[in-house]
């Protein structure tokens, strides 16, 4: 029998940046293949070729052995082709089910018992009738998953589709997909996560500078091997915290409780935690559960009207402050949310880094100081790898994974006294990944105070000190990380804890 889809000498050059060269790819019915690669190796360009996002500029497309032409992700849905993109391809201004609706046939309320039945049987439980821009980057995720599921495609691609689960769920997903494999559905798997891909994928394709440099079965190799391949050198080792004399206190909360007026939002309850000098505290926990509003009470997003003692930064109390005034008292931040929040799309880089690094030396007697803001911009490019075309590249040109290492490169570089990252290493290759928590680590080391909230449960074990868990707006009380499991936190997150 001829593939279910096979690619044939396809390219696909943007300017100057060759994306593709010559891909060759076959993918059968009734298979998990997985493609893997660096930040910019061209894994997205390939997967909108695949989708009809991007048309190829040479080679052949074919579908169960017969050319096709794919002009639009239309025109690859009515082939049954489904894609969760990793950035997302939501109307904001829609609730979930209105969403939904524009591309999946039947009433709001037929669907909206399926978006329910659906999401309790993978675990991936969202409400159909809430505001897409009042979700979280985890929950909106759920949402795209959800859409192209309703649509029973013949080929699913999944882009980063457990970056946001807790390890129950990967695994009640994981059992999904081998289900919906044993009906004879082809799944495409893009995920930095190697060891799901040797537990999961009977097939990898690798990707290097737009090339396909490796086809392997990945269970017949360590996550070690499958990395070297990937990133054309050895993997260095994980660097892990190593206990030392702690610090004073710079980041305090004491029984915070925020009401919010969302309906779809989470409100807290006497959330209390304490982060000193020389220590990582991770706060885990499923997507949806606070972390939004957690982040923003601790960054100054949210200012409380009364109660300021609530939040203390440098043992001052600044509940009541905004977020400028406490990044004035030593704190930075990294939002989950890339585009947006921590960058402006249509700015240059150069220009993105001046709003938080201002006080760096590249605003003087109230004037910028271009040369110091370009020169600024290049040491963090160089520093974390960034790979783009220079300061002046917009910040919305840069892909996913580029962009949170520039984001998180201009943080670290203000050398704060606190940190608050967000999902640091979301949508990051293996390799930046890894660099990005050894960076961390490094951070921790020379004194500052960080608090990392990730859903990557390995992430937290592997540079935290301390570990939380929130969960419908409580916090957990703290362990060790030393003295815990995955599977004890994995319980509190999803609230079966004793």
């Amino acid at each position: 029998m001829a593939p279910l889809l096979q690619l044939s000498g396809v390219s696909k050059r943007y300017g100057g940046v060759q994306a593709n060269a010559g891909i060759d790819l076959s993918v059968d019915a009734g298979s998990i293949h997985a493609i893997l690669g660096e930040n910019g190796a061209g894994k997205s360009t390939l997967m909108k070729l695949i989708y009809g996002v991007e048309r190829p500029d040479e080679g052949q497309v074919l579908w169960q052995g017969q050319a096709v032409t794919l002009s639009s992700p239309s025109d690859a849905r009515r082939l049954g082709i489904g894609m969760v993109f990793q950035h997302f391809s939501l109307f904001e201004t829609l609730s979930v089910v209105q969403n939904m609706a524009l591309i999946v046939p039947g009433s709001k309320g037929e669907l909206a018992t399926r978006i329910r039945d659906l999401g309790a049987a993978f675990g991936l439980s969202v409400d159909p009738q809430a505001m897409v821009h009042a979700l979280s980057v985890g929950e909106r995720q759920r949402v795209e998953i959800i859409r192209c599921l309703l649509l029973n495609p013949a080929l699913l691609i999944l882009d980063e589709p457990t970056s946001v689960l807790p390890p129950q769920s990967v695994a009640l997903l994981f059992d999904t997909l081998r289900a919906l494999r044993a009906k004879g559905m082809a799944i495409l798997f893009i995920s930095h996560k190697l060891e799901e891909i040797r537990e999961l994928c009977d097939t990898a394709t690798i990707l290097r500078q737009g090339r396909v440099t490796a086809r392997l079965d990945p269970r017949q190799g360590t996550a070690h091997d499958l990395a070297t391949l990937m990133i054309g050198r050895p993997m260095p080792p994980p660097v892990h915290p190593t206990p030392h004399g702690l610090g004073e206190e710079r980041l305090a909360l004491s029984n915070l409780s925020f009401a919010n007026d969302d309906p779809f939002g989470v409100s807290l309850t006497d959330v209390s935690l304490s982060v000193r000098g020389g220590e990582i505290l991770g706060i885990a926990g499923i997507s949806g559960n606070g972390q939004q509003e957690l982040a923003a009470l601790i960054s100054g997003e949210i200012a409380m009207k009364s109660g300021a003692g609530a939040v203390q930064v440098m043992g001052q109390p600044v509940g009541d402050l905004g977020a400028a005034a406490r990044r004035l008292r030593g704190l930075a931040f990294v939002p989950e949310d890339r585009l947006g929040r921590g960058a402006v799309p249509d700015m240059s880089l150069a220009d993105n880094a001046l709003l938080t690094a201002h006080g760096r030396g590249l605003v003087q007697n109230g004037f910028i100081n271009r040369k110091a803001e370009r020169a600024f911009t290049a040491d963090c490019i160089a520093r974390f790898d960034v790979r783009t075309s220079g300061p002046q590249a917009e910040a919305g040109s840069l892909s996913g994974g580029n962009l949170q290492k520039f984001i998180m490169g201009r943080e670290m570089m203000l050398d704060p006294n606190v940190l608050l990252v967000a999902q640091p290493t979301w949508g990051v290759d293996i390799g930046a990944a890894a660099d990005i928590r050894q960076r961390l680590v490094a951070m921790r080391n020379a004194g500052a105070a960080i608090v990392v909230i990730s859903e990557e449960i390995d992430e937290l074990f592997e540079i935290c000190d301390r570990l939380q868990v929130l969960h419908k707006g409580h916090l957990s009380p703290s362990v060790d990380v030393a003295a815990t499991s995955v599977e004890q936190i994995g319980t509190y997150m999803i609230g079966a804890a004793a």
